[in-house]
């Protein structure tokens, strides 16, 4: 440095000093301020935008993928796309050990690297520069993380643009910056400027190209229920599912009937005082996993089963049982299972309809089950399937759901019964029969837009 440069600022140092700030209240009013606006800024985008709920976690659940928090994505990201190099071997050192020790290593030798007085950006462009690029990086990076880097052997476009985006061109970059600072020392700072410019401006155009090129993939939502009374109905409508068969909807049950290879075995009621009072929930949630192969139930864990339930359905199921039917405990106010009708309302099959077959019918008339082949786990299955088809028929109150449901038997020319009362073991309310037969008479609406009144 210069002899001038120095007592010039030298000067504006002093000055600086004779003008002075004041720790209290100076620079804590401008810390306050800066900390104020950051939190502002997140309760904003946790009320407005929030992180995605997900299941608790279930070590048996093979099938779930981890996926880091969104602030270590772009380090993610640059693993997924380093580690297509070929012969690179593994990398999992690379993230989690020489990437983050060169940063922390950097911002700790800094003040030893870096001993230059200047404070003014135009003769500080080596470091900006090197931010610039870092920062734009891991922006990139973060965007496109959910774009698969590789897709089969052959040529893949959007990996190809990643690979170019995400490393070559930052790469290219930092060199460029750093012969410009140590080696070619007289390099203008606008050379340093125009390099990083560029830099950014080629890794924001690749990321937009692969965004815009990159199949879309959908990712699944995850339903999880977070209130109580949420837990209880996804708990009810689990257990309608699962238990209904050998235990009934109100866990009464004490002789299973209606169940091959289990007709007339002798069980406990599940509701009573015996099961609820003398095992707490992880006990009851353990009964449910494991099974009980001597009484000839079924593990239901994931762990044990590949259709089995995860760690929080389990939860949900527990919370139905102990909130339901142990008197120690008081139920919260519920929703109906389904929205009551206003005068002159048709009801629909997602409104109404659903929720009741979900509640009452799933149980037997799903996949695997001894049920005619009649499945009744979504809107078209209901309408096509059976080996009595059609089960139901538009506008005619004849259906043969709707006598089943009505507790008739239908039997054959010969008078012998091939379909019995639905559902088995219990009689639906008339409020029920009555949904089914205005559904039915109304040509058996699917969506609420659908629904309308025939005269």
């Amino acid at each position: 440095m210069k002899e001038e440069e120095k007592t010039f600022i030298k000067k504006r140092y002093e000055r600086s000093l004779q003008n002075g700030e004041r720790f209290w209240p100076d620079s804590i009013y401008k810390d306050v301020l800066i900390a104020l606006a950051i939190f502002i800024i997140l309760v904003l985008l946790a009320s407005f935008i929030g992180v995605p709920v997900e299941p608790k976690a279930d070590p048996s659940d093979t099938s779930y993928v981890p996926r880091p928090e969104w602030y270590f994505l772009f380090l993610f990201k640059f693993l997924a796309i380093y580690g297509q190099i070929p012969l690179i071997g593994k990398i999992e050192w690379l993230a989690t050990v020489i990437i983050p020790g060169i940063v922390i290593g950097l911002l700790v030798f800094l003040p030893f690297m870096d001993r230059s007085p200047n404070r003014y950006y135009g003769k500080r462009m080596f470091a900006i520069g090197v931010m610039a690029v870092f920062i734009t990086s891991m922006v990139c990076l973060t965007y496109i993380s959910d774009v698969p880097t590789t897709q089969g052997k052959g040529f893949y476009l959007p990996g190809i643009l990643q690979s170019i985006g995400g490393l070559i061109v930052p790469a290219v970059g930092y060199s460029l910056l750093a012969l410009a600072n140590f080696v070619f020392k007289k390099t203008p700072a606008k050379c340093m400027l125009w390099t990083t410019v560029v830099t950014s401006v080629l890794m924001i155009g690749l990321t937009i190209a692969t965004l815009a090129i990159a199949p879309t993939t959908a990712i699944a939502e995850t339903s999880v229920a977070t209130t109580l009374t949420e837990q209880i109905v996804a708990g009810q409508d689990l257990y309608s599912v699962n238990c209904v068969d050998c235990h009934g909807d109100d866990g009464k049950v004490t002789t299973i009937e209606g169940v091959e290879a289990l007709e007339g075995k002798i069980i406990m009621a599940i509701n009573s005082h015996d099961v609820l009072y003398t095992l707490d929930d992880a006990s009851l949630a353990e009964v449910i996993t494991y099974g009980r192969p001597i009484a000839g139930m079924n593990p239901f864990g994931k762990a044990y089963n590949a259709d089995g339930l995860t760690k929080s359905e389990l939860d949900y199921i527990v919370t139905f049982m102990r909130y339901s039917w142990d008197d120690r405990f008081e139920l919260p106010p519920m929703k109906p299972l389904y929205p009551p009708l206003a005068v002159g309302e048709v009801p629909s099959y997602d409104m109404h309809i659903a929720s009741i077959v979900k509640r009452y019918c799933v149980a037997c008339h799903r996949s695997g089950k001894d049920n005619g082949n009649y499945l009744m786990t979504s809107y078209e299955e209901i309408l096509t399937t059976g080996d009595n088809v059609p089960l139901i028929t538009a506008r005619n109150e004849n259906s043969i759901l709707l006598k089943v449901l009505q507790q008739q038997v239908i039997k054959d020319d010969s008078g012998e019964e091939i379909i019995g009362v639905m559902p088995p073991n219990k009689v639906l309310g008339k409020d029920i029969i009555d949904i089914f037969k205005l559904w039915i008479m109304n040509g058996m609406p699917k969506t609420v837009e659908d629904a309308v009144p025939t005269p």
